[in-house]
């Protein structure tokens, strides 16, 4: 929001020497963000005069260009020039040359002298071209920085500059002052809550609040006369309000007659909303956007001969059709809000207006539309045409409905003033006006809630100040157990311009930002004694910075998934994905991502191939976070209201909707292990480095997993690992993960380097298997006994049941078993592998014998017979 320091002047006394960097610091102390000054003399200086043409020659040039040699006075007749300077003619008449053509002899116009400095750092000087020495420019719009207009130079007597008007400058007036050049404009940034804050209405009161000076609102200088019903008709007709209110509750019109079309914007009302930061484009559309900026109330035009009987605001049709003032057609929804009249839409109500009823230069008789409408509609039809319009900002924000009428009422005085109308006795005034909030606010518990003790007086000048209706009573009269100590309560009612208040805690907040943050004492909160980190915030704290010291690089992906990728990694079957239920997003950011994630993997894989793209290479990722695994409830039909407690069936509702959120642990790894260099040749990750991560997680936190064969849509059919959790509590044998290599195919498809290998764990359920105390086995003193076996079993029987069967059979001796090697080939049969294992033999009192470690080991081998089929080679 820009408002400029003359506007903001004449509601506020703003000191003669503020800048606009004054304003912004003053508003920051209400909570507003400075964004930036915007001062049309920062690029513009040096002697900027009304000349009068007192002559132009035309001089048809070679290249098929004719130019006009001008002499141009720039001091008033009779007297001589003061300026010095370069080029600088004392006499006070410059010769210029200049290529516009549309003035004349005798016409003012704006003169730039040597000297002057215009936008883009454009200086001034005298210059020999076309065969003269000019020295000067007749200036346009655009090379002063005052539009884009660059189709001639501007002439005063087109901005309503003449003797007739009474106000013909003299030759030599500063231009400066003449078009308000001198002004300047703070630029704020206003957070969606705060749509009164899109006024210089709105901003006067918070800048009044923020320095303790009187504030005019310029709503009271207007004197609405009442409703008489014989405006231009209106039927609001809205009656299926779909978002819980109708979408138009109130619509009021006013009609100005025999206005003049052909009367210019005048400067200062130009300069101020080009300072405002929008375009000049007629008078009717300036006044328009000048009472909307200066009041915060959107207002639309109607050509009155173009409209066909009555206003009527209701639904549109599915597939109705309109044209809007930018000139596109578009297709409406059952939920646009319409302004019709009988030929149908001439308006998406509250955002754009229609092209077929549109003000133009011919135009004599004005319709004043000035409603208040539904903010939730509007700002859903403005996302679904995506039209973003200064009207819409603030009608899908909130506009005080008590102001329409003043809005209009001076719309029509501007009319009357500036383009010469006559106003019409009809008034119409349509609809009823909402009941503004009204708040019960225990007196003691602004300070509760804020640390810091307020005064009932200061309670109430604040709320009062804000604009608020303010009554006391006691904590009896309002029924209020909760008021605490104090027995006072004020019955608080909202502004119409604050339809943000809503709650205690909204009072809370304005007592808080007008009385002023900086009175909130700093106190930093004391932690209790004997507490830190839970169980498991310290095992995930472990685990992620486990991973991070074996070199993996964690990252952080977003939740937001595609319906297909849930299916793909959240689910070990095309059936189970087919089956699974997923939570939607009602407003997607993208409504290519409407999924939260089920599976970690593809948010990692996405970040994997973002990166491999811009030529990483070798990665190593992982990511710590929640999916969202929903039951069959998801959601609840009962939504509370805001400000009181729900009831526990309500809460436990609610509790029951809401999906399960474990918390997982993936990885993604492709590439290298390490980069290349003289002697060393790196190792490209496989299947057994996504294992290993997983197992490295799992020993930090002491759990033992089992590790089977195992299958899943995403992963590569023979190298995929499920992870069961091992022991014998009542959790063993669960699974809790995958990892191995990704799927050739969709790794093709996804353009990401074959070979990528991941894997994804269910951390909650790891954590909750983890010990509360890991102890760590005594180290025996006595000597390792250590005896290798090769056993040959068939090819589908899984290596690592072939391990767990001998570390069951070879019992308490053994104290580990590992897996060396695989061989298929001569010497064994076919359609059969020999398994070679190391086992390691200790006792913790004494030294075993070769005979012990034997019988251990041939306990094994018979276990492995008798399970497997196991022959010993």
């Amino acid at each position: 929001m820009r408002i400029p320091l003359s506007w903001l002047r004449e509601y506020v006394p703003v000191p003669a020497d503020a800048t606009a960097e004054d304003v912004m610091a003053d508003l920051v102390r209400v909570g507003f963000e400075e964004e930036d000054v915007h001062r049309p003399l920062d690029e513009l200086s040096g002697p900027l005069v009304v000349g009068e043409v007192l002559e132009m020659v035309p001089e048809p040039q070679k290249n098929g260009k004719t130019i006009n040699w001008c002499q141009v006075r720039v001091v008033p007749e009779g007297q001589e020039q003061t300026l010095l300077g370069e080029g600088i003619d004392p006499s006070g008449v410059q010769g210029i040359v200049c290529g516009a053509h549309n003035f004349q002899v005798g016409d003012k116009v704006v003169v730039t002298l040597p000297g002057a400095v215009l936008p883009g750092d454009f200086r001034i000087t005298p210059r020999q071209t076309y065969g003269h020495l000019s020295a000067g420019m007749i200036a346009s719009a655009r090379e002063l920085g005052l539009g884009e207009d660059h189709e001639g130079i501007i002439v005063l007597s087109s901005l309503g500059f003449s003797p007739e008007n009474g106000n013909d400058p003299e030759p030599g007036t500063d231009v400066y002052d003449l078009l308000h050049l001198r002004d300047e404009a703070a630029e704020i940034n206003v957070t969606a809550d705060r749509s009164y804050a899109f006024s210089i209405r709105g901003v006067g009161r918070e800048y009044a609040h923020a320095t303790g000076l009187p504030f005019t609102d310029p709503a009271s200088l207007v004197t609405a006369p009442e409703p008489n019903g014989q405006g231009h008709p209106v039927r609001l007709e809205d009656e299926r309000p779909i978002y819980g209110v109708p979408g138009c509750d109130r619509f009021v019109t006013r009609t100005v007659t025999g206005i003049d079309p052909s009367r210019p914007t005048p400067p200062w009302m130009a300069q101020r909303l080009r300072l405002a930061g929008m375009r000049s484009i007629s008078l009717a559309v300036d006044i328009s956007n000048y009472v909307m900026w200066e009041l915060g109330q959107p207002l639309h035009f109607y050509d009155a001969a173009k409209l066909r009987g009555p206003i009527v605001v209701r639904r549109a049709a599915e597939g109705e059709t309109l044209t809007t003032l930018d000139g596109k057609s578009r297709t409406l929804s059952a939920e646009d809000l319409l302004i019709t009249d009988d030929r149908g839409p001439i308006g998406l109500a509250g955002v754009m207006g229609g092209g077929e009823t549109e003000v133009s230069e011919s135009t004599t008789t004005i319709v004043i539309e000035s409603a208040h409408f539904d903010p939730v509609s509007m700002g859903r039809t403005r996302r679904r045409h995506r039209l973003p319009s200064e009207a819409s900002k603030r009608n899908e924000r909130g506009v005080d409905w008590e102001v329409a009428d003043e809005a209009a009422e001076r719309a029509v005085q501007l009319l009357i003033q500036l383009a010469g109308g006559t106003a019409d006795a009809g008034i119409t005034d349509a609809g009823t006006r909402p009941e503004p909030n009204v708040i019960e606010l225990p007196a003691s518990y602004p300070g509760a809630r804020m640390g810091i003790e307020y005064t009932e007086d200061q309670i109430e000048t604040t709320l009062r100040d804000l604009g608020a209706t303010v009554e006391r009573g006691t904590a009896t009269d309002a029924g209020l157990p909760d008021a605490g100590p104090a027995r006072t309560v004020f019955t608080v009612t909202a502004p119409t311009w604050r339809q943000d208040l809503e709650i205690r805690d909204d009072l809370v907040e304005e007592i808080a930002r007008l009385i002023g943050y900086d009175q909130i004492p700093s106190t930093l909160p004391v932690a209790p004694p004997g507490r830190g980190l839970t169980r498991e915030q310290a095992a995930r704290r472990r685990v992620v910075q486990g991973l991070a010291d074996a070199g993996l690089t964690e990252v952080l992906a977003y939740p937001f998934v595609a319906e297909s990728q849930n299916r793909f990694f959240g689910s070990a079957t095309e059936d189970e994905g087919a089956a699974q239920r997923m939570v939607h997003l009602a407003n997607p950011i993208s409504a290519e991502f409407g999924y939260l994630r089920t599976s970690l993997l593809p948010g990692l894989l996405d970040i994997a191939r973002r990166n491999h793209s811009r030529g990483f290479r070798d990665l190593a990722l992982y990511e710590s976070g929640l999916v969202f695994l929903p039951g069959e409830q998801l959601g609840s039909a009962t939504i509370p209201p805001l400000g009181a407690r729900p009831a526990d069936e309500v809460l436990a509702d609610l509790e029951a909707g809401i999906p399960d959120q474990p918390r997982h642990l993936a990885a993604v790894l492709t590439g290298h292990d390490s980069a290349p260099g003289a002697g060393h040749q790196p190792r490209a990750y496989d299947w057994q480095d996504a294992l290993g991560a997983a197992l490295d997680a799992a020993a930090i936190l002491g759990v033992d997993l089992q590790v089977a064969q195992g299958t899943h849509q995403a992963f590569h059919p023979g190298r995929t690992a499920e992870l069961r959790l091992a022991g014998s509590a009542g959790s063993a044998g669960t699974v809790i993960g995958v990892a191995g290599e990704l799927l050739p195919s969709w790794l093709e498809d996804a353009d990401l380097p074959a070979r990528t290998v991941a894997m994804e764990l269910d951390l909650d359920a790891l954590i909750a298997a983890a010990a509360d105390v890991v102890v760590a086995r005594p180290m025996s003193a006595f000597p390792l006994t250590s005896q290798d076996v090769a056993l040959v079993v068939a090819d589908d029987v899984v290596a690592g049941d072939v391990l767990e069967t001998l570390r069951e059979g070879a019992g308490e001796l053994l104290e580990d078993v590992s897996l060396f090697d695989v061989y298929s080939g001569q010497g064994v049969e076919d359609g059969h592998q020999s398994l070679a294992f190391s086992l390691r033999f200790r006792a913790p009192d004494r030294t075993l014998t070769a005979d012990e470690a034997s019988a251990a080991r041939a306990a094994a081998t018979e276990l492995a017979a008798r399970r497997h089929g196991a022959v010993q080679r």
